[in-house]
C-alpha cells in the first residue's frame, strides 16, 4: 500500500475545522516542548497523523503557539528520539513510518528476483565478502585457553591485548580506542552520540545507505557533497562547511558504493579545509573494507587526531559473524558512546574479542587476508577491463564494490535480474533519492568466476 502523500496545506488549510497548529495547541497540557511532543505522539497513536504526514514548520508552530523556536525544535528532538519523525529537506519534518514497516534506504538495496521464475540470481546487490576467502575458526576455538571466559560485569570493556593490537593498527595515534559490535552499530552509536535534531551532517554523495537512514531519523540535516576519482570534491566541501555542521561521515579508503580512495593530496586538502573552515565539527571514518585496502589507510585523523573517530570493521576480512569493529580516535565521542552503552550491553563479548585477537595473531590468517585483497583486486580490474572495451568507464581502486554508470537506473536492474544477476540500484546511495543518479552498485563477494558473462550483460543493461 502507497504511503500517504506528505502535504501540510492537507492538514492545516485544505482540512475543515481547526488548522493541525490548532489542534498540535489544544490538545497540549502545557506549551513546553514535553506538552508540544506528547500531544503529537497522542495524535499519532490515535490515527489522527499517520506514515508521511508532514508537521508545521518550527517558525510556523512557534509563531501559533506564542512560543520560542527553540521550544519547538526541542520538542521535534524528544519526537526524533522516540523515531515518531524524521527529516528530508524536500518533505520537510513527516511522520515516520511505523517501526514494523521497512522503507528506509537500506531495504530498497537487495537483489530483485524476477517474478516470472527467470533463471536463479547471482547476487551482486550486497556487499558480503566470499566466504572462500574467510579464515574458518576451529582451530582458533580449539587453540583458546579454558581461562578466557570472564564473568565479571565490571572488567575493562576492552582486553588488553586487543587494545595494544588495535592501537598499533590504527591509521593515527588514537586518544582512545573501543569495540563495538561492528560498524553500523558504531556508526549508530557515534551518530546517537554526536547528532541532535536539526543538526546539519556533512556525507558524501553517493555514500551507505544506512548511514542516510541513521542520520534521518536522527532529524539531521544532510548535506551531500560529491566525490570524484580522488575522494570528496573540496570545492564542495568547503560551501557545505560554511554551515557549520556538527558532523561529517566520510569513506576515505574503499568507498561505498564507488569503491574509490582518498589520495593523500586530497587527504591533506580535505583536513586543511575542516582544520581553517570546521574547527569544531566532527570527523567520523567508516573503515568498513579493514585490510581489504593495500597500503597505508588514508584517514584525515593523520591531520586531524583530536577530531577523528575513525571505525575499523573486520567483517569483511575476518568474518561478519563477529560482529565487531575497533573504534579509535578523539576521547570525548569515544567516551560518551562508551558511557552510554553502560545502560546497554555494556561490552561486546570478551569471548569473541578473544577470537578476534587470536586471529589478528595468526600468520595463516594475514595471508588469507592478503589473498582475499588480492582476489578482490583480480575481480574488480576483469571487470573494469570488459565494461572498458565496451566504452563504460567505471573508477574503482579498492574494497568489494564498482559504481557502473547506466543510461536508465530502473530498466537497468530489472534488464539483469532477468539475465539472472541481481544488483544494487544507486537511488538508495543518494542523498536525493528520489532521483535516480543512473548508477549501479556491483559488489564483488561472489562474482567468483565467468566474469565474462556478467561483463557482457552489465553492458548490455547499462545501454537498456
Amino acid at each position: 500500500m502507497s504511503a500517504p502523500v506528505a502535504t501540510e496545506d492537507r492538514l492545516t488549510s485544505d482540512a475543515p475545522g481547526p488548522s493541525l497548529e490548532e489542534r498540535i495547541i489544544a490538545s497540549c497540557g502545557e506549551l513546553t516542548a514535553d506538552g508540544i511532543a506528547t500531544s503529537i505522539g497522542a495524535m499519532v497513536r490515535r490515527g489522527d497523523l499517520g506514515h508521511g504526514d508532514r508537521l508545521p514548520t518550527v517558525r510556523r508552530l512557534a509563531r501559533s503557539a506564542g512560543v520560542s523556536s527553540s521550544t519547538i525544535a526541542e520538542a521535534w528532538r524528544i519526537l526524533a528520539r522516540h523515531g515518531l519523525i524524521e527529516t528530508a529537506r524536500r518533505n520537510g519534518t513527516t511522520i515516520r513510518a511505523a517501526r514494523t514497516e521497512m522503507t528506509g534506504r537500506f531495504w530498497r538495496v537487495p537483489a530483485t528476483i524476477p517474478a516470472n521464475g527467470g533463471p536463479p540470481i547471482l547476487d551482486l546487490s550486497t556487499g558480503t565478502p566470499d566466504t572462500d576467502l574467510l579464515p574458518t575458526i576451529a582451530s582458533i576455538l580449539s587453540g583458546l585457553h579454558a581461562d578466557v571466559s570472564i564473568t565479571s560485569y565490571i572488567d575493562r570493556p576492552v582486553l588488553e591485548d586487543l587494545e595494544i593490537v588495535l592501537r598499533a593498527q590504527a591509521p593515527f595515534d588514537a586518544e582512545a580506542v573501543t569495540v563495538l559490535d561492528g560498524s553500523l552499530d558504531a556508526l549508530d552509536r557515534c551518530i546517537s552520540a554526536l547528532v541532535q535534531f536539526g543538526d546539519a551532517v556533512v556525507v558524501e554523495d553517493p555514500t551507505f545507505p544506512p548511514i542516510l537512514d541513521m542520520l534521518e531519523r536522527a532529524g539531521a540535516e544532510i548535506i551531500g557533497v560529491p566525490i570524484d576519482a580522488e575522494g570528496i570534491v573540496p570545492d564542495h566541501l568547503a560551501a557545505a562547511l560554511s554551515i557549520e555542521p556538527v558532523l561529517a561521515i566520510l569513506q576515505p579508503a574503499a568507498h561505498n558504493p564507488t569503491g574509490r580512495s582518498m589520495s593523500a593530496d586530497r587527504v591533506d586538502a580535505v583536513a586543511s579545509l575542516f582544520a581553517t573552515l570546521a574547527p569544531d565539527t566532527w570527523i567520523l571514518e567508516d573503515h568498513h573494507a579493514g585490510r581489504l585496502v593495500a597500503g597505508p589507510v588514508p584517514s584525515i585523523g593523520i591531520h586531524l587526531p583530536h577530531r577523528v573517530v575513525h571505525i575499523h570493521s573486520f567483517s569483511k576480512t575476518h568474518g561478519p559473524d563477529l560482529r565487531i569493529a575497533a573504534v579509535s580516535g578523539a576521547a570525548e565521542p569515544i567516551a560518551a558512546v562508551v558511557d552510554r552503552r553502560r545502560l546497554g550491553p555494556s561490552w561486546t563479548s570478551r569471548l569473541i574479542q578473544h577470537v578476534l585477537l587470536a586471529l589478528l595473531q595468526d600468520p595463516a590468517t594475514d595471508r588469507l587476508v592478503e589473498r582475499a585483497a588480492c582476489d578482490y583486486d583480480r575481480r574488480r580490474l576483469a571487470i573494469a577491463g570488459g565494461l572498458a572495451d565496451h566504452g563504460i568507464d567505471v573508477v574503482s581502486s579498492a574494497g568489494l564494490n564498482m559504481w557502473v554508470p547506466v543510461a536508465n537506473e530502473q530498466r537497468a536492474v530489472l534488464a539483469l535480474a532477468l539475465a539472472g544477476i541481481g544488483v544494487a540500484p544507486g537511488a538508495p546511495f543518494s542523498v536525493d533519492s528520489s532521483a535516480p543518479p543512473n548508477h549501479l552498485r556491483i559488489s564483488l563477494g561472489n562474482a567468483r568466476s565467468d566474469l565474462d558473462r556478467v561483463v557482457d550483460a552489465i553492458a548490455t543493461a547499462a545501454t537498456a
